[in-house]
């Protein structure tokens, strides 16, 4: 089983890991941009062109199933990825969890800026929010710090969405998928400045049970850890961006079993 995942950036690693930790037999296709990085602030033709791009390099590595790891590109290129690659590619996007976190209380999304108070967030919230209060809350340079792996611009990031979440919030979804790799720090964060417990929702792992539904293939945590990885950087043979490294997703990851070029540049998504 082959499953291809694209981003601009780092931020796929998070559901990687998820789909590696429910098969870690699976062989993973992972192909970002770091040509164009970031998505957020281009034109929605351009990214959904972008993401495209992404997906051809992945698909001619014959993967069995596609993430498209990011909120942005799901936002704005799933119907074009969808129209190109399917039915002989089945395309799975990314979307906030903002109906599971309504059932917990009041709610915070935390979001890039690009994103947060956009027509398609604020109908998330209307048509799954139920009615519960949601507070939209932009993480200035997050996402940017997450992809560096730059831990103190993640902890001021995050100390200073923090700032902006209300006290009372009970569920937080993190609208990036970047920021799925940096959770005990915002959970550090959030504990300073709320009334009480809060979880977090991320995405990984529901887009990783959903393309192994997908697939026809049953979870299999206990399967012997195999597979292999294959990395691509704005459709060129690349190596693990050397910021991987310093989370712990990457780590369960195949051994790159095929050789590569130089890593991919910083960036985010």
């Amino acid at each position: 089983m082959k499953i291809a995942l694209i981003d601009s950036g780092l931020g796929l690693l998070a559901a990687a890991a998820a789909v590696r930790r429910l098969r870690p037999d699976a062989s993973l296709v992972l192909s970002c941009d770091p040509d164009g990085m970031p998505w957020g602030p281009r034109r929605p033709d351009d990214i959904a062109a972008r993401a495209l791009a992404c997906a051809r390099a992945a698909a001619a590595e014959e993967p069995d199933t596609l993430i498209v790891a990011c909120n942005t590109a799901s936002v704005h290129g799933l119907p074009a990825l969808r129209a190109a690659l399917e039915p002989a590619l089945p395309v799975i996007g990314t979307v906030p969890a903002v109906k599971p976190a309504a059932a917990a209380g009041p709610v915070a999304v935390w979001a890039t800026p690009a994103t947060t108070g956009s027509p398609y967030q604020r109908r998330l919230i209307r048509e799954f929010g139920g009615g519960v209060a949601t507070t939209e809350v932009p993480c200035h340079g997050l996402a940017e710090a997450v992809e560096r792996a730059d831990a103190v611009a993640v902890r001021a990031a995050c100390r200073a969405a923090a700032a902006l979440t209300p006290a009372d919030t009970r569920a937080v979804v993190l609208g990036c998928t970047h920021y799925e790799l940096v959770a005990d720090r915002i959970r550090e964060e959030l504990a300073g400045t709320l009334s009480g417990p809060v979880t977090l929702h991320g995405s990984a792992a529901a887009v990783a049970a959903q393309a192994l539904r997908r697939v026809g293939a049953a979870a299999d945590p206990g399967a012997p850890p195999g597979g292999e990885l294959r990395v691509f950087a704005s459709g060129r043979p690349a190596g693990l961006p050397s910021a991987a490294r310093a989370y712990p997703e990457a780590a369960l990851l195949p051994a790159l079993a095929r050789s590569a070029a130089a890593p991919a540049a910083p960036g985010a998504s």
